[in-house]
C-alpha cells in the first residue's frame, strides 16, 4: 500500500499530464489585454457564395439531366431492360461515390459544393427523364396535362 506522500513524489517525477477538463490554450478566450484591431475569425473562407453554389449545381445537374434523358430513351426503346437498368445502377453508384470522396476533403468549400451537387445528380437525372416520359405520355394519351388536348 502506497502512502499519499509517495504518490505525490511519483507524480512529480513523471511527465505532467494535462487535465482533460481544462481547455487548451488555443480554445481559451483571449484576455482583455491582448485585443487586436481585427477580430480573429477562424471560419473565414470556409464557405462559398450562393451564386458559386448555384453555378456548381448547374454545372453538375445539366449533364446529369442529359444522362437521365439518354438512359430513359435507351430504356424505353430497348426490348431487354436489364442493361439500361444496370447502367442506371452504375450511374447512381458513381454519383454517390464521387460525392462521398469529394466530401472527405477538408478546407475545400468548392469540393463540398460539388459533393452536394453530385449526390443530388440522380435527382436531376430523374427530372430529365420525367420530361421525356411526359412527352411520350402526351403522344399516346388522349388527354394530356390536366385535360388539355395536345393537338
Amino acid at each position: 500500500m502506497v502512502s499519499e506522500p509517495q504518490e505525490l513524489e511519483a507524480e512529480a517525477d513523471g511527465p505532467a499530464r494535462p487535465d482533460p477538463l481544462e481547455p487548451l490554450a488555443a480554445d481559451r478566450e483571449p484576455s482583455e489585454s491582448s485585443t487586436s484591431a481585427e477580430p480573429d475569425t477562424p471560419n473565414e473562407g470556409h464557405y462559398v457564395k450562393r451564386w458559386t453554389f448555384v453555378a456548381v449545381l448547374v454545372a453538375v445537374w445539366i449533364p446529369a439531366a442529359a444522362i437521365g434523358v439518354g438512359l430513359y430513351y435507351w430504356w424505353f426503346h430497348t426490348l431487354d431492360k436489364s442493361w439500361p437498368v444496370f447502367v442506371v445502377l452504375i450511374f447512381v453508384a458513381v454519383c454517390i461515390l464521387a460525392g462521398l470522396l469529394a466530401a472527405m476533403v477538408d478546407d475545400k468549400p468548392l469540393l463540398s459544393a460539388f459533393a452536394l451537387a453530385s449526390m443530388a445528380a440522380p435527382l436531376a437525372a430523374i427530372a430529365g427523364a420525367a420530361v421525356l416520359h411526359g412527352t411520350y405520355f402526351c403522344n399516346y394519351a388522349s388527354r394530356c396535362l390536366v385535360g388539355l388536348v395536345p393537338y
